[in-house]
């Protein structure tokens, strides 16, 4: 393993240990003055190595929002999960499959339709796979209204008359990404726990079982002032950081652990023009900061120290060609960067960046690679083909 980032091949993904720690024991303390239980999202992460560093405990709680990710992390021990997307009557089996590996895996819906289709599975494969009923709480994507107390105990009944078992509720609040006030962040908090806590009451005033209230995103999550009535909370991409965070104040920049390093492979100079061997490949193309007060084009460059120089973003991005350059209006002036120096790139969205990686460089304190933590991507099953899907949890 080299211990250097200079002999590292580039594109790569690199890791800040330090920073990346710190991000969690900084949310792990703020939840635990709330009183609350904190199960993170380890959708950005898809490792193990740093599930470990996040959870509460080797077993969990985590949230994932992949089925491999559920796979992959039970095959490692953890085995309190939920699958935070909408289930498919058709991944079923495979959710009863990862179940009995020995991970208690729980699933969400949000419609009559879903919770038959549980409800069947329960009494075809005596799998009473639990489920959460996803509640909408400002508009963001999908779920229940929060005051639809028909709709949510029709779900329930369903679930809990098929032999199912009704888990609880669960929210995202995906609005307080549009947002980049900390005092209104909070308010949009407050609002996420009202919603959570009157979908809650609904079903257990119908004499339904209601044990947890999940709510979570990275911006809630750390402006949350008040969690009464609340059980859990998710966030993931707070571990990392990213810019589009930063733009919502979610994050600082200093506070990014994630960058790409990338190499200088030529010059543009009538442009003012640094070419450099990551494009939206490596970076991706999310452009997520364009409608914030700073774009940051396709990422913020930076010194090998993980200092940004100023004014200095990927200003445009082919597929394996990074074109880096000062930003607009700017004043500053380009750095001295040759043929053959390296840089580091922190990037719009750490869970889309950290899609194109099969691994993280990990960078100790001196900015040496400390560790190479293996991560996972894709869809497809892990489970060998020979097990029995259908198989009922032991």
């Amino acid at each position: 393993m080299p211990a250097n980032v200079l002999d590292l091949e580039t594109p790569c993904l690199l890791l800040d240990e330090a920073r990346f720690r710190a991000n969690v024991a900084r949310m792990k303390a703020h939840l635990s003055e709330l009183g609350v239980a904190f199960r993170p999202h380890l959708k950005t992460a898809k490792s193990l190595d740093v599930a470990r560093i996040a959870m509460t405990s080797p077993a969990g709680p985590a949230t994932v929002s992949t089925l491999r990710e559920a796979e992959y992390f039970a095959a490692g021990g953890v085995r309190d999960v939920i699958y935070a997307v909408g289930i498919a009557p058709a991944k079923l089996a495979r959710v009863s499959a990862i179940r009995a590996t020995g991970s208690d895996l729980a699933v969400i819906l949000d419609s009559i339709e879903q919770a038959d289709a549980v409800a069947a599975h329960a009494a075809r494969t005596g799998d009473a796979i639990p489920a959460l009923i996803e509640i909408d709480a400002n508009g963001h994507r999908s779920g229940v209204a929060p005051d639809d107390a028909a709709t949510l105990v029709a779900i329930g009944r369903r679930l809990v008359a098929g032999g199912a078992s009704l888990r609880g509720v669960l929210l995202h609040a995906g609005d307080s990404y549009a947002l980049n006030d900390p005092a209104t962040i909070a308010d949009a908090a407050e609002a996420e726990r009202v919603a959570a806590v009157t979908a809650a009451n609904a079903l257990r005033a119908a004499g339904l079982p209601c044990p947890v209230v999940s709510v979570g995103s990275t911006p809630t999550a750390r402006y949350a002032r008040d969690l009464t009535g609340v059980t859990e909370v998710r966030a993931g991409v707070f571990m990392f950081g990213d810019l589009y965070q930063a733009g919502v104040s979610s994050v600082d920049v200093g506070d990014i652990a994630l960058s790409v390093l990338a190499t200088v492979i030529g010059h543009q100079k009538a442009k003012g023009w640094i070419i450099v061997d990551a494009g939206w490949m490596a970076l991706s193309r999310d452009r997520g900061t364009a409608k914030q007060a700073v774009d940051q084009g396709y990422g913020l460059v930076c010194d090998l120290a993980g200092q940004p120089y100023p004014d200095l973003i990927v200003a445009d991005a082919n597929q394996e060609h990074g074109i880096v350059a000062l930003r607009k209006g700017s004043n500053a002036g380009l750095p001295d960067l040759p043929i053959g120096a390296r840089i580091r790139i922190l990037t719009n969205h750490a869970c889309a960046t950290g899609a194109q990686y099969d691994r993280y460089h990990v960078l100790d304190g001196a900015g040496a690679v400390s560790a190479v933590w293996p991560r996972i991507n894709g869809w497809e099953s892990l489970i060998p083909s020979d097990r029995s899907p259908a198989s009922p949890m032991s």
